[in-house]
């Protein structure tokens, strides 16, 4: 069944939501004017959005205030095979807002701005092969949203700089099953290669002591649970903060260059409530060892053990990115924009870490207050991204717009996990604004990414493509 998801960045209620992977996490283009020339943004003034791109750019813009109203949906289509098994993800349309406001006076333009930085989510039925045996659904929905305060100033007639301060937050939901091979391959103790993550920790001990002491004969599945199956909000939180820096330079009245940093985020961990449930094969001593004889399966097959916690997510950032772009007036009528961009997700995405803690209380038997920390490798690559677009002015009041944009795949093959499938690479937009007046207008872009396919270290192929619009009504006063 299709599952549109409502995504309200709103963060002064705690609110996000996610949003599909395109250039690894990010949006391949922020604002409609920019998505729909690939996304090239960072040396014309393309409205509010420059938040989000660069924020010199607001000093292009008319003496005024301007404030900006956006809608955008992502719609991916994502479909995971191993051997015979295929598994769909209903995850297949996000809705995401944005709103914008600044005011120039003079040479100093400021303003505030509410944008989706981007994110990731997938969703598989409890049928398919993802639930790895247990019959459970399996999901990630990853979310991370700015509110950004942002400054420009118009040192001379040829040259703007900005700068912006981001309050950044991020919230996640994972439901993730592992069958039990896939588990003992983490754990060196109990002869694992370590190939695709570890795990460790006083939890991890005692179940390879059960294990290997005989009160457990064998491990099913095991089955990590923090979601809230709330369209508006993640399991999980955390916030922090984060800033850019830009530039551009009018090298004349038709050539603008321009340069934009922005920096690594600072969030914290990201916490919340947690179940970490397994389905263990109990000897005839085991479940009286383990739990006192409360699960009541000494001697049984298929015996599920659910241990309630706290689950925090390590040091998630979002990663450094730079880039440099240029727009050029090739007649009254016509604007060519490129950018290039470097987003340098190395440094953020070697893991992704869990650590979850058993609650103290009986009910979790000899492991309450026990701890594990998982790691998943990631080891993705830094991204380059190359925007190209051109605006047409074909009336007064339409301009037309297109372009494409062109990314390497951050994620090598042998670590793509179909949870996490950020694996989209090329982008071809199309769009529009129209003036009803002076002080009002409306631009769309509708995106299109083409299917890509990629195959993991276990054998598990996802192929992904894309179709997305934004929409945006603008009004100056």
């Amino acid at each position: 069944m299709r599952k549109s998801q409502l995504i309200i960045a709103l963060s002064t209620m705690g609110f996000t939501g996610s949003a599909f992977a395109t250039n690894g996490m990010n949006l391949e283009g922020y604002g409609p004017i920019a998505a729909a020339m690939g996304g090239a943004s960072l040396a014309y003034d393309n409205g509010n959005a420059a938040v989000m791109n660069n924020p010199a750019t607001l000093g292009l813009s008319a003496q005024g205030s301007r404030l900006d109203l956006a809608l955008g949906m992502l719609g991916p289509d994502v479909e995971s095979t191993a051997g015979p098994f295929v598994a769909n993800s209903g995850g297949d349309s996000y809705f995401m807002p944005a709103v914008g406001w600044n005011r120039k006076n003079g040479p100093l333009s400021y303003g505030v701005g509410l944008f989706a930085q981007g994110g990731m989510g997938t969703e598989y039925g409890g049928a398919t092969f993802m639930s790895a045996g247990s019959g459970l659904p399996t999901r990630s929905e990853l979310g991370v949203g700015r509110l950004i305060a942002p400054l420009s100033y118009e040192v001379s007639p040829n040259l703007v700089i900005g700068g912006s301060l981001d309050f950044v937050w991020a919230m996640m939901d994972l439901q993730m099953a592992m069958t039990g091979a896939q588990f003992g391959d983490m754990v060196a103790g109990l002869g694992g290669t370590e190939t695709y993550g570890s795990a460790s920790g006083g939890l991890v001990t005692g179940l390879s002591g059960a294990l290997t002491g005989g009160l457990l004969s064998g491990v099913d599945w095991t089955y990590f649970d923090f979601s809230d199956n709330n369209d508006y909000t993640g399991k999980t939180k955390a916030t922090g903060w984060a800033g850019k820096l830009g530039m551009v330079y009018k090298v004349n009245d038709r050539l603008n260059l321009g340069f934009t940093y922005h920096s690594k985020t600072s969030l914290g961990d990201m916490k919340g409530d947690a179940t970490l449930s397994m389905q263990v094969d109990v000897t005839a001593l085991g479940d009286a060892a383990l739990f006192g004889g409360a699960l009541g399966g000494a001697g049984a097959n298929n015996v599920t053990i659910p241990l309630t916690g706290t689950i925090r997510i390590v040091d998630f950032q979002w990663p450094e990115t730079y880039g440099v772009g240029m727009s050029y007036k090739a007649s009254d009528k016509l604007m060519i924009a490129a950018d290039y961009k470097r987003i340098n997700w190395a440094d953020v995405m070697q893991n992704f870490q869990m650590s979850f803690t058993a609650d103290n209380v009986a009910a979790n038997g000899a492991f309450a207050g026990a701890s594990m920390d998982a790691t998943l490798y990631q080891n993705w690559d830094d991204q380059n991204v190359f925007m190209i677009g051109m605006a047409y002015k074909a009336t007064e009041a339409l301009t037309l717009r297109a372009g494409a944009s062109f990314a390497s795949n951050p994620i090598p093959d042998q670590f793509m996990n179909p949870l996490f499938p950020a694996i989209e690479e090329d982008h071809y937009t199309l769009g529009f604004g129209y003036a009803f007046s002076p002080v009002s207008e409306v631009n769309f872009s509708l995106q299109v990414a083409p299917e890509v396919s990629q195959t993991n270290g276990q054998g598990v192929t996802v192929d992904h493509s894309q179709t997305s619009w934004q929409l945006m009504y603008t009004h100056r006063f």
